[in-house]
């Protein structure tokens, strides 16, 4: 089996990084923020509450479009979805960097939510129809390891641009960043079945290997939503994946706040011990929730159990962020968050992959813009419950101890009301309310 994996060509890699290049501009446009909070406050005269109220007003719309925009996906295709959004987003961003004023970048903000929406749903059903399924984990990971190391590279290089130039030419480095990956999107994205330079070797590696089939699903988008909000692996899944959103949005939006705050450092040291992190956090993503899993499985692992071991131990690692609430030592500051956010980061690609491996045919955009609206309600909600919590106690310690209480919700959801991952049948193939056992 290895040497015919060997023997098989590989654009689907090429696709992968494609993605994550996408995922990486895209979360860079979101951190922006984070490395520019330092000098609004400063310039604009902003307080705690009003950078939180800016650091969620992204995902307002971002949040709020995920379900439309998974039915959207579902219905016209990766394809067209992707060139749409990845256009609309180059232009918020542009617009982003023109704003003004504390309303001015809110609603910039705000319309870059618009166009960022169907971004992770895209990704994570091009993932299924791209990849078989003992590919999954790594394949996952590589867009989602990209969420992670936009810190690495994305928070310094804004911070860096905005030290030189000022705040506006941070985020004009981000459109332009945005404005490049459209076109590139626009000339290499196809699915597999329209892409004329995917090989029949690796095309039919793909099918056997349970790619997700192309396609519309056999349900209408309204019915197909309702059948899916109505199935409890889905609420597991979904509820589970959002209490890791809680803490991972905390630290996007806030961990060079807390940096300037609590350990007093100025912009640019803050923004470079930032990224020590998100470097453990990236190379946890790609090597343990990407690769480790994919092996595990390929041995001969159950699946259920090696996925579900993955995600309990990196959430219960998450818990380290209340160490960091505890000292004012910026060693050991970092050396707990770097113990949280890498435990969180092998336990993301696992559970953004099992939208795919859950969805019913024709449903994963569904899923997935179920699953990514509740999780990106966490990043409207963390930065505003962090920046009240600072401004009330003038310290993050509250803020990451209630991080750590909603992480043990989410374990509950991922092992109990989840159970078992394997496929939701399709719809057509459901047996009638009456029929559905009770558990």
């Amino acid at each position: 089996m290895a040497n015919a994996r060997r023997r098989v060509p590989g654009r689907r890699w090429l696709i992968g990084c494609l993605l994550g290049v996408g995922i990486l501009i895209n979360y860079i446009d979101r951190v922006g923020l984070s490395a520019a909070t330092p000098e609004l406050t400063r310039e604009l005269g902003l307080t705690a509450t009003d950078i939180g109220l800016l650091g969620s007003a992204f995902f307002w719309t971002y949040s709020l479009l995920q379900v439309p925009g998974g039915m959207v996906l579902d219905r016209f295709g990766v394809t067209m979805v992707g060139r749409a959004s990845s256009f609309l987003w180059a232009v918020a961003a542009t617009i982003t960097a023109l704003a003004s004023g504390l309303w001015g970048i809110a609603g910039a903000r705000l319309l870059l939510g618009v166009a960022e929406a169907p971004a992770f749903p895209a990704s994570q059903k091009a993932t299924g129809h791209w990849f078989p399924l003992d590919e999954r984990a790594r394949s996952t990971a590589i867009f989602d390891s990209a969420a992670k190391f936009s810190n690495v590279i994305g928070v310094p290089l804004v911070a860096y641009v905005i030290f030189l130039y000022g705040w506006r030419w941070g985020f004009g480095v981000t459109a332009l960043l945005s404005l490049l990956y459209f076109v590139a999107y626009y000339v290499i994205y196809r699915n597999p079945s329209e892409d004329p330079k995917l090989s029949k070797t690796e095309h039919d590696y793909i099918v056997a290997g349970g790619g997700t089939p192309e396609g519309p699903a056999t349900a209408g988008q309204s019915r197909m939503l309702g059948y899916l909000l109505r199935n409890r692996k889905v609420w597991g899944l979904t509820i589970g994946f959002s209490a890791y959103g809680y803490t991972f949005y905390l630290f996007l939006t806030w961990l060079p706040g807390y940096l300037a705050q609590t350990m007093h450092m100025n912009l640019m040291s803050a923004a470079g011990y930032s990224t020590i992190p998100w470097i453990f956090a990236t190379l946890s993503d790609l090597l343990i929730g990407g690769f480790l899993v994919d092996h595990l499985i390929a041995r001969g692992y159950d699946s259920t159990r090696v996925r579900q071991s993955v995600i309990i131990v990196g959430m219960l690692m998450g818990l380290a962020v209340i160490g960091a609430a505890f000292t004012v030592k910026p060693g050991w500051a970092l050396l707990w968050l770097s113990i949280a956010i890498s435990g969180l980061s092998a336990a993301a690609p696992v559970g953004s992959s099992i939208v795919s491996l859950i969805a019913p045919k024709g449903g994963a955009g569904t899923v997935g813009g179920i699953l990514n609206f509740t999780n990106n309600m966490m990043g409207v909600l963390a930065p505003i419950v962090t920046g009240i919590v600072v401004d009330w106690t003038q310290s993050f310690a509250g803020a990451f101890m209630i991080a750590g209480v909603v992480l043990l919700i989410g374990i509950f959801f991922y092992v109990v009301v989840l159970g078992r991952i394997e496929s939701i049948p399709d719809f057509a193939e459901a047996p009638p309310p009456d029929a559905v056992p009770v558990h």
